[in-house]
């Protein structure tokens, strides 16, 4: 469905991206979210063989054991298809797209300037939306810099006299809680050495799924 609302998005901007541009996006968009999923489909049948998502692909038992070692090389390109080029192929065009809609989210009355109830009550769930993307996605800089986009081109239109609309401010206050999500995962696994181990560097952001299969996947056997 979101490629299909996708352009629905764009026509609310003031200024518009040439129409070769929107449907080049749009099929990026689809190319990259389709090899996200069969990237999925090929790692969630892994975990039911006892692929464990916090280890990297050659410290898997199930994948340094395999026979010939050339078939490590296939499910490390696997992993890089899912995780790098799927996932920019899909995040990159969605969260133009969601700029693109934000510049037309401005009105010059302050009275459109309020969310009604059932955006605040939906706000919750968008917000989970944004940290589950970033998070499982691994794309905080994409999105840190939509956000600081965003947060320019506000100031710049406060500027002109407009103000954001309720769409607007849905969209916002969305990316601002999904932020505090954000940091207090990331302070809540801040000292967990396997996960720091699985994501070095200075942007650690552990995935939902491999904080699953670390600590979450042993709890029903233990039950049963």
């Amino acid at each position: 469905l979101t490629p299909s609302l996708c352009p629905q998005l764009i026509e609310r901007s003031p200024k518009t991206l040439p129409r070769s541009m929107v449907y080049v996006s749009i099929i990026t968009f689809v190319m990259g979210a389709s090899i996200h999923l069969v990237g999925d489909s090929v790692n969630h049948r892994l975990i039911f063989s006892g692929y464990q998502h916090h280890l990297s692909v050659r410290e898997n038992p199930i994948i340094r054991n395999l026979k010939p070692e050339t078939l490590i090389d296939s499910f490390e390109l696997l992993y890089y298809y899912d995780e790098y080029l799927g996932h920019a192929m899909w995040y990159i065009p969605f969260f133009l797209i969601l700029f693109i809609y934000f510049t037309g989210c401005f009105t010059p009355a302050a009275e459109q300037s309020r969310m009604p109830v059932a955006a605040l009550l939906l706000m919750g769930p968008s917000s989970l939306y944004y940290w589950y993307l970033v998070t499982e996605g691994q794309i905080f800089i994409l999105y840190i810099f939509t956000f600081f986009a965003m947060m320019a081109l506000v100031m710049h239109q406060k500027r002109k006299g407009l103000v954001l609309d309720s769409n607007g401010l849905f969209l916002f206050y969305s990316f601002i809680i999904a932020l505090l999500l954000i940091a207090g995962w990331v302070g809540w696994l801040w000292n967990d050495k396997t996960l720091r181990k699985k994501y070095p560097g200075v942007i650690y952001i552990p995935e939902p799924w491999a904080f699953y299969t670390l600590h979450m996947s042993n709890l029903r056997p233990a039950r049963e």
